[in-house]
């Protein structure tokens, strides 16, 4: 199962960091959060980045058991 990890607002809608999916693809992984995690989470997702290891990556890139998907919320800060 490819590892899906969350952070900043997207963390805060699904209620966890990380979690894990059998899925084929990247967009597979993602649309099987939003299910798992609701109309919160799904709402995060259109202004998110998603990696894949570490790279951007489109929706049709497969998935395997070794990887990890992470959706990144724009941050914002500064001085």
């Amino acid at each position: 199962m490819a590892t899906l990890r969350l952070f900043a607002s997207a963390r805060e809608a699904a209620g966890t960091g990380r979690d894990e999916f059998e899925e084929p693809t990247v967009a597979a992984v993602i649309a099987a959060a939003g299910v798992k995690y609701g109309p919160a989470f799904v709402a995060v997702l259109p202004t998110c980045k998603i990696w894949l290891n570490g790279e951007v990556a489109g929706p049709d890139a497969p998935v395997t058991s070794r990887d990890e998907v992470a959706v990144l919320p724009p941050v914002s800060g500064g001085t």
